[in-house]
């Protein structure tokens, strides 16, 4: 399956259902790398995040294909919101699996759409493994969050946005857990302009991609607890991101969670925008090597803004 191809696809499937995010000047992070510095604004997706793209692309996808199978998934985050919101906007029942310890706010904000929810277990992976094992055995469709290729598609419309609003950028800085986002972005970026240069960024408690890319073959690492919940975990051993990210990603960078929560005091100190943990990790890892990005016109994809009140209440109180 050609993945340039799908995601031309998917923003004529798409586009009139989600929002084209501004891009904007940062003079912030153009004087702190002696560069141009500009912010994709997925935090004003709307759910607030990327996630509600590709979401919406798969189930599009599925209706296309007359493919009626119950669509379900496992998430305690942006992507069972963007799934729910989607399940809504096409009319049409779907499932989301939930830890019971789910944060309420994250329950609330799922339930607005109206989808059941199902809870199951006190971890996410273990709802995740009985989502998946529950869709097997119903022959449901479960949708994942990252190793799906319209899923994947549908993330990758925002680099043929991005294209139009900035048609040469030397670098492009994304956040990866799962690595469907940068997957989606690297993949039609380097189609465009093969020179691009696309860094991973990643928290230094939840490297499992990076890894695992560098030693060129899976690598189970353990995740630590850390403020980008929305990147953290592993990902499936067969992901089809993995050898994506391997032929995408031209580096890494890991930060830690200091510069994690500096960035996000700091997003609001210059340009009053509240992000998520997440959206964090891709501003620090510019501001931890930025002579990298010196002299040159830099991209950061801002990639959600689903922060708790009181995480970021802790944040800025520090």
């Amino acid at each position: 399956m050609n993945l340039l191809e799908e995601i031309a696809s998917a923003y004529n499937r798409i586009h009139n259902d989600i929002f084209n995010t501004p891009l904007i000047y940062s003079h912030w992070l153009s004087d702190a790398c002696d560069g141009d510095v500009y912010l994709k604004l997925e935090n004003e997706q709307i759910t607030g995040s990327f996630k509600a793209r590709g979401s919406l692309n798969k189930l599009r996808w599925m209706q296309e294909q007359q493919q009626d199978s119950l669509p379900v998934t496992a998430s305690t985050g942006n992507h069972g919101l963007g799934f729910a919101r989607a399940c809504d906007l096409l009319g049409i029942e779907g499932k989301v699996f939930l830890p019971h310890n789910a944060a309420d706010s994250k329950i609330k904000a799922i339930q607005n759409y109206g989808i059941e929810i199902v809870f199951h277990g006190d971890d996410p992976f273990e709802t995740e493994t009985h989502a998946r094992e529950t869709a097997r055995k119903h022959q449901w469709t479960y949708i994942s969050p990252y190793n799906d290729i319209q899923v994947i598609a549908g993330q990758g419309t925002i680099g043929l946005e991005l294209i139009k609003q900035l048609p040469k950028p030397d670098n492009i800085l994304a956040t990866v857990g799962g690595g469907g986002l940068i997957s989606g972005i690297g993949c039609y970026m380097k189609h465009t302009s093969p020179e691009i240069r696309i860094t991973g960024c990643q928290p230094a408690r939840s490297p499992e991609m990076s890894r695992s890319v560098q030693a060129g073959e899976y690598q189970a690492v353990e995740s630590r607890k850390t403020l980008s919940d929305g990147s953290a975990g592993g990902f499936e051993r067969d992901s089809i991101t993995f050898d994506l990210c391997k032929q995408l990603v031209d580096d890494f960078i890991l930060v830690s969670e200091d510069e994690i929560a500096d960035a996000i005091r700091s997003m609001i100190r210059y340009h009053h925008k509240i992000i998520e943990g997440a959206a964090g990790v891709a501003i620090a890892s510019l501001l931890k090597e930025p002579e990298r990005y010196s002299g040159q016109t830099n991209v950061i994809i801002v990639c959600g803004s689903n922060i708790s009140y009181q995480t970021l209440q802790s944040i800025i109180s520090c």
